[in-house]
């Protein structure tokens, strides 16, 4: 498999305990793929990418906690602290209609329904309530919540998110 096939899901944010467990935040909640992966990769920040095993992991809190084949005392974890994690795409489960990952969405050219072009999704914002998505062009920045009423169609083949122009909403 090809490192561009691999899809960056969350971080270690520390170790947990002395028996080598690493606290992982998902950036994406608590994703059934991290319960359900076997493996994945973890690449520092000069970029070098391995793949570890998983023996253990479960869910503490908001974060995972995690344990790797053959590590087994804190001092071998260590400097995995910062890492990113990382799975393969056939990893993930396909998402439910109308549902997509966050990686299929930035990058998107944003257009309203009656053509204007907003710019490109650069980043999400996770709210608690529903996510806000960050479309950026030429100076301006635009935050459209996602919500049914608001985004109208995703097509990730494309890669273009149509939105409905609410009143005030792109008034800058």
């Amino acid at each position: 498999m090809q490192s561009d096939s691999l899809i960056l899901m969350g971080k270690v944010a520390a170790t947990h305990g002395i028996k080598g467990q690493l606290r992982i935040v998902a950036y994406s909640g608590l994703s059934e793929s991290f319960l359900s992966a076997g493996s994945f990769f973890l690449r520092d920040s000069s970029g070098r990418t391995q793949q570890h095993d998983v023996s253990a992991i479960s869910v503490h809190g908001k974060k995972l906690l995690v344990t790797l084949k053959g590590f087994s005392n804190i001092n071998q974890v260590l400097a995995f602290v910062g890492n990113e994690v990382l799975l393969y795409r056939d990893q993930l489960p396909e998402p439910e209609e109308d549902e997509y990952y966050w990686y299929d969405l930035v990058g998107m050219n944003v257009v309203t329904t009656d053509n204007r072009v907003l710019g490109v999704l650069e980043s999400i914002i996770e709210t608690g309530s529903n996510d806000v998505y960050v479309v950026a062009s030429a100076g301006k920045e635009y935050l459209i919540p996602a919500l049914s009423d608001v985004v109208v169609s995703v097509d990730t083949v494309a890669r273009i998110m149509t939105v409905t122009p609410v009143e005030g909403l792109f008034d800058l």
